[in-house]
């Protein structure tokens, strides 16, 4: 019983260290602020104003700034999880983290931790000024609310687990990937429109993301039809599946990044 007990301490340990690794490293960067106030809100009223500008109604203004919250609110989440290899990478000690004997789910998942903390804060302030600004209504229960923050915090990590997985594979030059990669998925989920405009194969592409099916659950709640009956059991059967896979292919490359040399060439 204390050895189970004394494992698990060591599990929420090793993860919540690196929930404080990032708050240490981010916490006095300019930018990192900047990214979780600025571009979101200049995102939301560039959005908002050209909703405006065309005279769109209520329902349809709020279905696009749905869209900027959810590719505001991923991307902040997403770019923390990368932060497990990119912060290393970037101060030459990327080494270390590839050698340490803790495995890899708990670094994405501490790292995680603070990114929804984080991505949060965002989600909260583009409510209410999108509710300031542009009469947009928040009129989700807070059971369906909980379920699609959930949801947009779930794609998050998917997405940080597959720039890690880029950056143990090709280095350096994925690094741009950590701050695109958001933007080009969300293209194939219907962030400003609907799913079902996209000409085939980017539509069924776009249905095999699982963040497509939780905004369309958040729209249906506006008067929008979802593409499938029930948009939740797609959503989540997707996020399990690509979570499992991406976790096995990161402990893969890891393994690959040591017998390849290419840890040393990205720590010195």
């Amino acid at each position: 019983m204390k050895t189970s007990s004394s494992s698990f301490r060591r599990v929420i340990s090793e993860t919540i260290a690196f929930t404080y690794r990032n708050y240490v490293v981010t916490k006095n960067e300019f930018y990192a602020i900047f990214e979780m106030l600025f571009w979101p809100l200049v995102t939301l009223i560039s959005v908002g104003l050209l909703g405006e500008f065309l005279y769109l109604s209520k329902n349809e203004v709020a279905f696009i700034i749905i869209g900027v919250i959810a590719l505001s609110v991923v991307h902040i989440v997403q770019i923390d999880v990368t932060y497990v290899m990119l912060l290393d990478m970037w101060s030459m000690s990327l080494k270390y983290i590839i050698v340490s004997p803790i495995p890899f789910y708990r670094m994405v998942v501490g790292a995680w931790l603070f990114g929804a903390v984080r991505g949060t804060v965002s989600l909260t302030l583009l409510i209410l000024l999108s509710s300031a600004f542009f009469n947009f209504s928040f009129e989700l229960p807070l059971s369906a609310a909980i379920i699609f923050t959930i949801g947009l915090f779930a794609s998050a990590i998917l997405i940080g687990i597959f720039n890690c997985v880029l950056i143990l594979i090709f280095g350096r030059r994925a690094e741009i990937f950590a701050w695109t990669l958001t933007a080009i998925i969300l293209i194939f989920c219907g962030i400003y429109y609907p799913v079902t405009i996209l000409p085939e194969p980017f539509r069924t592409f776009g249905l095999l993301i699982p963040i497509t099916h939780f905004l369309e659950y958040f729209r249906s709640f506006y008067g929008f039809s979802p593409t499938l009956e029930n948009p939740l059991v797609p959503g989540i059967v997707e996020t399990v599946i690509y979570l499992l896979l991406l976790l096995i292919v990161a402990e893969l490359s890891m393994r690959r990044a040591r017998k390849t040399g290419l840890v040393l060439k990205l720590s010195g």
